[in-house]
C-alpha cells in the first residue's frame, strides 16, 4: 500500500501565465519542480539479477532430444502470452522461465508420445522490452515498446478505449532509480493539444480509467476533475 504521496504539479497555461493555485489533498505534499514523468535509466530498464521471463511476441527454438520433427522448431508467443507446439497444444508462455516452458512441453509429451522426453527452450528472438495496458481499452496486456511510443500511441496499440472509459482519468506508472512515481492525465486534454502526449517507457504501467488504482487518488481527482495538466506523484 502507499503510505505516502508527494505531489507535483504544474499548470500548462494556454492564454496566460498565471499560476494556478496547488491542489491540496489528505496527503503530505511536497512540489517536485517538473510536471513530466522523469526518463528511467539504463538500469530501470534491465536487470541482470534476475531469470528472463518469456513475454509476448517473443520467439522461441525448442528441440525435443532424438526426435527430428521435434527438434529445431521455433515458434512465437502471442500477444495474450500464449505458444503452442506440436502434440503439446496450446499453453501459458508468458510469465515463465524458458527451463519452465520445457518441462510444461516435457509434461505434456511424457507418457501419452514419447517415453522420458527431454525438452530444450531457448530464446531465438526476445522482446524484453514491453509495457503493460490495464483498465478500460480494448484489449489489456503486455505490448513490445518498439522505438518511440507515445501514451497515444501505448492506448491505440492496447486496441483504444471502451465505449464508456474516463478519458480524463489516466495513470502512467514508473520506476526511476527505485523510486515509483505515478501521473495523472486527461486523453481528451491531450487530444485538444491542451499539454504534449507524455512518451512512454519499458515497464512503464499505464492503466486508463475506473481502476483499483485511480480509486488510490480519488482526492485528487475530486480537487481536480478536469485535469487540464499532467499531475505527478512521487510514491512513498
Amino acid at each position: 500500500m502507499v503510505r505516502s504521496v508527494a505531489l507535483a504539479l504544474l499548470v500548462l497555461s494556454l492564454a496566460s501565465c498565471a499560476r494556478a493555485p496547488q491542489i491540496q489533498t489528505s496527503h503530505a505534499v511536497t512540489v517536485i519542480p517538473n510536471a513530466e514523468l522523469p526518463a528511467p535509466g539504463r538500469s530501470d530498464l534491465y536487470s541482470d539479477n534476475r531469470a528472463y521471463l518469456v513475454g509476448p511476441f517473443d520467439k522461441l527454438k525448442i528441440d525435443v532430444f532424438g526426435i527430428a520433427d521435434l527438434s529445431e522448431r521455433e515458434i512465437q508467443v502471442d500477444a495474450s502470452g500464449r505458444a503452442s507446439f506440436p502434440l503439446a497444444g496450446t499453453f501459458q508462455a508468458g510469465g515463465k522461465t524458458p527451463n519452465e516452458i520445457a518441462e510444461e512441453i516435457e509434461a505434456r509429451l511424457a507418457g501419452k508420445y514419447i517415453r522420458n522426453p527431454q525438452v530444450t527452450v531457448n530464446l531465438e528472438e526476445t522482446v524484453s522490452q514491453v509495457v503493460t495496458v490495464d483498465g478500460q481499452v480494448a484489449k489489456p496486456g503486455l505490448y513490445p515498446v518498439l522505438g518511440r511510443m507515445s501514451l497515444m500511441k501505448a492506448v491505440a496499440t492496447a486496441g483504444g478505449t471502451s465505449e464508456f472509459a474516463k478519458l480524463e482519468d489516466v495513470v502512467i506508472f514508473r520506476t526511476v532509480n527505485g523510486a515509483r512515481y505515478a501521473a495523472l492525465y486527461n486523453l481528451k486534454a491531450i487530444r485538444r493539444g491542451a499539454y504534449s502526449d507524455p512518451e512512454i517507457f519499458a515497464n512503464d504501467v499505464v492503466v486508463v480509467g475506473e481502476s483499483e488504482a485511480r480509486r488510490r487518488f480519488q482526492d485528487v481527482l475530486q480537487a481536480a476533475p478536469l485535469l487540464t495538466a499532467p499531475l505527478v506523484y512521487l510514491l512513498q
